[in-house]
């Protein structure tokens, strides 16, 4: 059975071998065909663009001996590999200097692309930058980067896969300190390795699968393979799902946490909006109904990134430009991961005994008929005195079903410290640890594949009893997607949709 099994699992390496040489072929970059235009060598600026201490100039590509030769004016010697070396560079065409900087020499396949790559290390003033890319961009062979060149040709020499990709991706952007942890992980390989370990998983059951159908006759293969793979299909599916339930924790972190601060009007949104991120992003008057349109500001919240908005007070209006504003705030709600209500402390009953059933029922107005995560935010409190403030806090620690409340006072700056630590715990809570546990999904392009996977593994549970060889295609279609998340198996608008946020340079 041990060699029927390695000849079938040997069929599958050999037709996904075909499979991923026709998806090298169909993926090779354009410039790489011989003809007009022919230049596989890339060049550009992989640092920040403007005024800066230090540029730091790539070229990558069979040419890019010849452009280290040509600009540091060796004849022969190249630099010993990843060694840095201060050298002159001069103009090719007319031997000027440009620049006296580092330059560094990468022979591939020992390389971020897996090509020969060289890398100036110039000042950065704009004039050295473009005298020294201009000089590039005269010699033979070589023509200046698309956005995501460099990776592109990292992940096709098989440096990167997707996943890890799109973590590199993540890492450029990233704006806070979980995202940099997040995409530090995806960039490892963590989550590449997990949907590759399900692949390796699913090869295998689907070996076993087509043994069965092919062999089970001829070879006397029991009932008992078939049993094991549903046992591993079933385990897979579980896995699966339980990955994809996770409140959505990656692709939060990655993009941000969306915070709504809603409620009436003159409640103090603008204000606590404009007191959380330190200026005056919105415009605070007296006059109820200021507010008209969704004003919005990320922020980071304890490394945590948050989009928080302010939006227009809730109320019934004649104003049609005012209800516009009600309506998108409404909308913001229905969006909103988190939302902020606030409430002016005085709209508080005077008989404290009411309260436990006027808060909630605020609530309701604030966020409709669905509950959905909030913080409750009473603000003024400056107007009450100190023996109205304590009765309202006893009342409220003794308040059943209610979200985390906050005392808060905008004027004064009282109770704003705790009402952040409230919500940083609830945007944690929503994000989690980056570094704990099973990585977590990142992308909208990983849940639809994943999603996919897991139809075509129902697939084949609905057609084990029926249809062995529509059952096997279950798992094959299983397989599918999973190589579709990494890039083990995919089409050019994955690969343009991965790559078209990528600066020039990278």
């Amino acid at each position: 059975m041990a060699k029927i099994f390695g000849m079938i699992s040997g069929a599958l390496v050999r037709r996904c071998s075909g499979i991923a040489a026709e998806l090298r072929f169909a993926l090779r970059p354009l410039c790489s065909a011989p003809g007009p235009g022919y230049c596989p060598t890339i060049f550009a600026l992989s640092s920040g663009h403007g005024k800066c201490g230090v540029a730091v100039i790539r070229v990558s590509g069979p040419a890019s001996a010849s452009a280290l030769r040509s600009l540091a004016g060796m004849k022969q010697a190249l630099p010993a590999p990843r060694t840095a070396v201060l050298h002159s560079l001069l103009d090719p065409g007319t031997g000027e200097p440009l620049d006296r900087g580092l330059v560094l020499w990468f022979p591939g396949p020992h390389s971020f692309t897996g090509e020969d790559c060289a890398e100036f290390h110039v000042h950065g003033g704009p004039a050295v930058i473009s005298g020294v890319l201009q000089a590039l961009g005269s010699l033979p062979g070589l023509r200046p980067a698309e956005a995501g060149e460099f990776t592109r040709r990292a992940f096709q020499a098989g440096k990167l896969d997707l996943t890890e990709v799109e973590g590199l991706g993540d890492l450029i952007h990233a704006e806070t300190e979980a995202q940099r942890k997040q995409a530090l992980r995806q960039m490892a390989g963590d989550l590449g390795r997990l949907y590759q370990g399900w692949s390796q998983a699913l090869t295998r059951n689907l070996a076993h699968m087509e043994a069965f159908i092919d062999f089970s006759e001829d070879e006397n293969i029991e009932e008992g393979v078939l049993k094991q793979v549903d046992v591993s299909v079933e385990q897979l599916r579980e896995e699966l799902e339980a990955h994809l339930r996770d409140g959505r924790r990656g692709e939060r972190l990655r993009s941000g946490v969306q915070v709504v601060i809603a409620g009436e009007t003159n409640a103090g949104k603008s204000s606590l909006l404009n007191t959380i991120c330190q200026r005056p992003a919105a415009i605070v008057s007296p006059v109820a109904g200021t507010t008209r349109d969704v004003v919005e500001t990320p922020l980071d919240i304890g490394g945590f990134p948050v989009l928080l908005s302010d939006t227009a007070g809730l109320r019934d209006t004649g104003d049609s430009v005012e209800r516009e504003g009600v309506r998108r705030a409404r909308e913001r709600v229905e969006q909103a991961d988190l939302t902020v209500a606030m409430l002016d402390v005085a709209e508080v009953p005077e008989d404290l005994t009411r309260v436990p059933h006027f808060l909630p029922e605020y609530l309701r107005k604030v966020l409709g008929v669905s509950q959905r995560p909030c913080l409750l935010v009473l603000n003024k409190t400056d107007l009450l005195t100190g023996e109205q403030l304590d009765s309202l806090r006893g009342v409220l620690a003794k308040a059943a079903g209610l979200p985390p409340v906050c005392l808060l006072s905008c004027t004064t700056g009282d109770g704003l410290e705790h009402f952040l630590g409230v919500l940083q715990k609830q945007v944690e809570g929503m994000c989690g640890n980056p570094l704990v546990g099973t990585p977590s999904l990142t992308q909208a392009r990983h849940r639809a594949h994943l999603l996919r996977c897991v139809e075509a593994l129902a697939q084949y549970r609905h057609y084990r009893e029926l249809d062995l060889a529509l059952a096997a295609e279950g798992l094959r279609l299983g397989l599918t997607s999973l190589g579709r998340i990494t890039g083990r198996v995919g089409a050019e608008q994955i690969l343009d949709l991965v790559f078209k946020d990528f600066c020039i340079g990278k």
